[in-house]
């Protein structure tokens, strides 16, 4: 699955699974507990795909954050918590994104990444390549 699939839904934890679409919104599946939920288009909803970390030069997109990270941490889930102290967080996003604005990326901003990074190396999805980019270098 990839994070065109994978939703952030504004005050629910955890991620979300697009299942398939109503008249009035969607259905979401919890990557956490796999229930299914019922999600109307008034909800705050984030397409994982479409988030982008601000640096200080420009905005790098969530999953080249992601291969950064699986690439520190050789596949593995990350070796700082979510729930860590603001100051090994920033360390860790540091070694991660080094550029990163600390202005506009808040410590909220980097537990929710780790979280994240973390829920979805537990369901198995761990292919963070640009759609686009794999089809161009076939096509190649």
């Amino acid at each position: 699955m990839s994070l065109d699939k994978v939703l952030s839904i504004g005050g629910k934890p955890g991620l979300y699974k697009l299942v398939t679409q109503t008249r009035t919104g969607f259905v979401a599946e919890s990557l956490l507990d796999k229930k299914r939920i019922s999600v109307s288009m008034r909800n705050n909803v984030s397409v994982l795909s479409e988030i982008a970390i601000y640096t200080l030069e420009e905005e790098v997109p969530l999953r080249q954050v992601f291969l950064n990270i699986q690439v520190k941490e050789k596949g593995g889930k990350t070796s700082v918590g979510h729930k860590e102290e603001k100051i090994k967080l920033e360390e860790y996003f540091f070694e991660i994104l080094p550029n990163y604005d600390e202005d506009r990326v808040y410590a909220s901003d980097i537990k929710k990444v780790i979280q994240w990074y973390n829920i979805l190396h537990d369901n198995g999805i761990t292919e963070f390549n640009d759609p686009e980019e794999k089809s161009s270098s076939e096509e190649e």
